[in-house]
């Protein structure tokens, strides 16, 4: 009796083990837009300069570059003068 007894609670154990095992991960091709965000996040952990990544990010995207720089309207003379808002500044 202690045989089957262990016989069957091996028997048992070994199909349960056999349930829970995970087989391999269904390998399935990703998506474009799943391989877009993965090149835009290999993309921000390069390290690159500013302009370096907006250059590449533009290609990834397949957007025109937009040029980033500072334009000459926040700029101050103080030999101007300029009215904000009724009060001069």
């Amino acid at each position: 009796m202690n045989r089957f007894l262990a016989v069957s609670l091996l028997i048992a154990s070994a199909v349960l083990a056999g349930c829970a095992t995970h087989s391999s991960p269904e390998l399935r091709p990703y998506t474009t837009e799943e391989t877009k965000q993965l090149a835009l996040e290999a993309l921000s952990r390069r390290g690159l300069s500013f302009d370096e990544y907006q250059q590449q990010r533009a290609a990834l995207t397949g957007q025109p570059q937009k040029p980033f720089g500072f334009d000459r309207q926040g700029e101050m003379n103080a030999e101007r003068n300029v009215t904000l808002h009724g009060r001069p500044s």
